[in-house]
């Protein structure tokens, strides 16, 4: 039994040596004072300051403005001719828990059973992952890392995106419970109803009863926190008393217009914080969302319209059209394959159909943040928040501009190396290119 623990730690290591970063190590804590000078600031919440400074003490943001001094011997990054934003932020990632999406045992994001409300994703992040660096090129240095399987698939945490370990790279813990809506219609090329051996009959029908399943465990959950304590503790509903005092949020997986209505009637029966994750049709209801202030995380909008008969354009719309009704909603990026990198330039492409650049960069930061439950910490360039900052010498949100030349993770100035970077060195070299 010994020999055999032993051949499985031997195997762990190796495993960890294989997928670790090759040399870009995460950068030691620096509380000393920093200034951002000569700056065009993009604060993240619709104001931009022309010629800004901003300065960094104790990796929190001291002031931020236009007539800010900046000491002769102080630590300067002058970022004249560029552009100041705040850190991006992936609102609904399998960063960390899914390396390669083809290769069965590198993926950890699903876990098996029906209701996992106990499972937190936070422990199984892997902070060695070689995609979290790529991430950090764009310009983002927040994630939420969410589980998957099941009806109920978790907590979700958020973690910022340099550090050694999951300890280290904890940002806001177990957030948020993630709920998948059963479908309520089929259609090709989304969530089927037909994943793995599904019993025959009508699937629409199995799915509202499943509903009634998931509306009987939260009652049974609700009572559970009423009860005095007992000697016995019931994990999975334990695992959602967050959800009652509001210290977590609900979020809900769906698209369709039926899917979103259920989904507005746990809010009203339970009170739940609710947050969309999709919710390709929320523009047809957002006078709705707003009305029960939940909020919505759009998933992938380079994509096909939920609908045959929706505009073509559609999924490049919707952001305009929720900024219209007065909802809040991220922007995400959950294509398997940028894996998160495109999100800027998913919130560019919002910017060319109705929404402002100011208004698309809240999207995937301060707005972002907010729903995330972190609003009073990141997401905006303001004084009293962490200093996570991306300097960009061009618009942050234009594939052909956009080059990030310095990132802050509370105040820490990052490595933007990448494997990406080192791969195209390497073959540069090669061919005689250096």
């Amino acid at each position: 039994m010994k020999k055999l623990t032993i051949i499985f730690i031997i195997i762990a290591f190796f495993r960890q040596a294989l997928i670790a970063q090759d040399d870009v190590y995460p950068t030691p804590d620096n509380n000393g004072q920093l200034f951002i000078k000569n700056a065009v600031i993009h604060v993240g919440n619709g104001q931009v300051i022309e010629g800004g400074s901003i300065e960094i003490n104790q990796g929190k943001i001291v002031k931020v403005g236009a007539g800010v001094p900046v000491p002769a011997n102080a630590r300067v990054i002058d970022a004249a001719g560029k552009h100041v934003y705040p850190g991006l932020i992936l609102s609904n990632s399998n960063l960390g828990l899914v390396e390669i999406n083809s290769v069965r045992a590198t993926q950890d994001a699903n876990e098996i059973g029906d209701i996992n409300t106990s499972i937190r994703s936070i422990v199984a992040y892997n902070s060695d992952s070689k995609v979290i660096n790529t991430l950090k090129s764009n310009g983002i240095l927040l994630a939420n890392i969410v589980p998957g399987g099941g009806s109920i698939s978790g907590s979700s945490s958020i973690v910022q995106l340099d550090a050694w370990n999951w300890e280290d790279a904890a940002y806001a813990m177990d957030n948020a419970i993630h709920m998948e809506m059963p479908r309520l219609i089929y259609i090709p090329g989304a969530r089927s109803f037909f994943q793995g051996n599904q019993p025959q009959g009508d699937p629409v029908k199995r799915n509202l009863e499943k509903i009634d399943e998931l509306k009987s465990f939260f009652r049974e959950a609700k009572s559970y926190g009423l009860q005095p304590q007992s000697k016995e503790t019931n994990l999975k509903m334990e695992a959602v008393q967050g959800l009652f005092s509001k210290k977590q949020k609900l979020f809900i997986h769906c698209d369709i217009v039926k899917e979103i209505l259920v989904a507005v009637d746990f809010a009203k029966e339970f009170g739940f914080d609710v947050v969309l994750v999709g919710a390709s049709e929320s523009y047809l209801v957002a006078d709705l969302l707003k009305q029960y202030n939940i909020a919505v995380v759009l998933n992938q909008m380079h994509s096909l319209p939920t609908s045959n008969d929706d505009d073509v354009d559609q999924p490049y719309k919707t952001p305009a059209q929720l900024q219209k009704a007065g909802v809040l909603f991220a922007i995400n990026d959950a294509d398997g394959q940028t894996r998160g990198r495109n999100l800027p330039f998913n919130a560019g492409t919002a910017a060319a159909y109705g929404l402002s650049k100011e208004e698309a960069l809240a999207a995937i930061t301060l707005n972002a943040a907010k729903i995330l439950g972190v609003g009073d910490l990141t997401g905006s360039i303001e004084a009293g928040k962490d200093a996570n900052i991306v300097i960009s010498e061009g618009d942050i949100l234009d594939m052909r501009t956009s080059i990030i030349t310095t990132a802050l993770i509370r105040g820490r100035q990052v490595s933007l190396d990448d494997k990406h970077k080192q791969l195209n060195e390497r073959y540069k070299y090669k061919y005689g290119l250096k």
